[in-house]
């Protein structure tokens, strides 16, 4: 099978345990839980059994240990994560407002996943790697940008292939230089996993026939186009195939995306029918949504399976 790589942070999330906003008071918080999207996205990919591995660095503390344990049992190539002696692993301390929106406090930055390096082991991995998945949330420095782009075109190179998660803001895309990066990367993409406006953020196009039309003259061959609770919508050049969203009791939406786009990429590589490959990725972030803590959610074949048998027989 094919061996999927991944570079960007691994962190831990600490979470608070009411509602309200900030952390402005004392008050009860749970964690640490094993985090960071590209942690997420290559957990999921190893738990459906996929060969993978991530490029990232932690610190030498317990927050770096959990993660690399929980990486490692799921079955994770960890070989290329480094183990900074001066930096602590990075952190996100999180706090639901009733509304459900978010704040955060995050130490990535001056944290060891600030400083992930192309190293020798990291080398390696993409030598025996055939698939780069990339994220926006580890292009945050023109740094990042260069490792992702390397890593894609040395993958590229031997016939391998990229897919991209943008997870971008237009306020991202006024950085200098950063919308002429991004174009780079789509320009090496085969599989491209926009949500919502992102689908024509990157392209000349004011709507999404116009915006796919030039997405695939760029060299893309597919698009899963995410919409929440609308659901998913999968494109090639010949066809579009729609999965609706599962009806589930929202518990934690942190890492749902990621598990989606692990399940939906792993499929891919697979050659899975694309109706089939959104059903199991719908069912992948549906299942995320439903455990506190941003890994906790992510799943095996089985459960995702059973999960589909349940909601169709429910239905």
């Amino acid at each position: 099978m094919k061996k999927i790589a991944v570079i960007g942070e691994i962190l831990v999330e600490i979470m608070a345990d009411q509602t309200g906003e900030g952390f402005r008071e004392p008050l009860a918080l749970t964690g640490p839980f094993p985090s960071g999207a590209p942690a997420i996205f290559i957990d999921q990919v190893a738990k459906l059994g996929q060969p993978c591995g991530i490029v990232s660095s932690v610190g030498r503390d317990d927050f770096g240990r959990i993660n690399l344990d929980r990486l490692r049992t799921d079955g994770v190539d960890i070989s290329a994560v480094a183990i900074d002696p001066t930096r602590p692993t990075g952190s996100a301390f999180v706090r639901y407002h009733d509304s459900g929106a978010r704040d955060f406090i995050f130490n990535i930055e001056h944290a060891a996943c600030g400083q992930i390096a192309m190293t020798a082991e990291a080398d390696q991995l993409f030598q025996s790697a055939d698939h780069l998945h990339i994220m926006g949330s580890s292009l945050s420095s023109e740094r990042f940008i260069e490792i992702n782009l390397k890593a894609a075109e040395a993958i590229k190179t031997k016939g391998g292939t990229v897919s991209f998660d943008p997870n971008l803001r237009k306020e991202m895309l006024n950085r200098p230089g950063m919308r002429e990066a991004m174009q780079r990367i789509v320009s090496q993409t085969d599989l491209f996993l926009p949500s919502g406006e992102e689908l024509t953020l990157l392209t000349k196009a004011d709507n999404d026939r116009d915006a796919l039309t030039e997405l695939f003259g760029m060299g893309i061959s597919a698009v899963v186009h995410k919409q929440g609770a609308q659901g998913a919508t999968y494109h090639n050049a010949a066809r579009s195939v729609t999965a609706t969203a599962f009806t589930v009791d929202e518990v934690d939406p942190t890492g749902a995306g990621d598990c989606f786009g692990g399940a939906f990429t792993t499929h891919w590589l697979r050659g899975t029918d694309p109706e089939i490959a959104l059903r199991l990725a719908t069912a992948a972030g549906a299942l995320a949504v439903g455990k506190r803590g941003p890994m906790e959610g992510t799943s095996d074949a089985a459960t995702i399976e059973a999960f589909i048998k349940h909601q169709e027989e429910a239905a």
